[in-house]
């Protein structure tokens, strides 16, 4: 079964307050929902290393902004710190965003794009799709459909193409005023 993630992060127990909006967007640019995370406190900052860098993505103000394209097999998660710049985007393959209950979601497909500021690019987790695949969590299709997604995704990023990691700044400024 693959996991399902909601865009609101309910369940996220390091987040002491909050404050949350949503919204969708149908524009020439996008079309889908738009979340936005404010973390006012958080218990503890999250470190994460890749390789030798070791980055904080999430603190006390730190914002997550998340967009859910319709009809893509793939979500974006882009971290700002308190000050407004990026920290990362994160780039989930999925089989399909949707809504239920109000409340935007993505079907994770297990592999996932890290995109630093920078410009470098870290693909993540194949080891978990090939462990989906021996064990019948996915089938052969939703395999060549995660790779498939990466490779083109890839391929944007690489080309300065790929549309939702320019629209994010624009994306979180839009949504900014509406957080409650």
């Amino acid at each position: 079964m693959l996991k399902r993630k909601y865009g609101d992060r309910l369940d996220w127990k390091r987040i002491l307050q909050r404050r949350f909006a949503q919204s969708f967007f149908d524009t020439q640019e996008f079309k889908g929902y738009i979340t936005l995370l404010h973390t006012i406190t958080v218990s503890s900052p999250l470190f994460k290393v890749y390789g030798k860098k070791d980055i904080c993505i999430v603190d006390n103000g730190y914002m997550w902004l998340q967009q859910f394209p319709s009809d893509k097999n793939h979500s974006v998660t882009t971290m700002f710190d308190a000050k407004g710049n990026v920290v990362q985007w994160y780039i989930d393959i999925c089989l399909c965003n949707g809504i239920d209950n109000g409340r935007p979601w993505m079907d994770d497909l297990f592999l996932d794009i890290i995109l630093l500021p920078s410009g470098e690019i870290i693909e993540k987790d194949a080891n978990e799709l090939e462990e989906a695949l021996s064990t019948g969590v996915i089938d052969q299709q939703l395999y060549d459909l995660a790779w498939s997604e990466m490779k083109t995704l890839k391929s944007l990023i690489s080309a300065g193409e790929f549309e939702l990691v320019k629209l994010s700044s624009k994306h979180k400024d839009a949504l900014t005023e509406f957080l409650i």
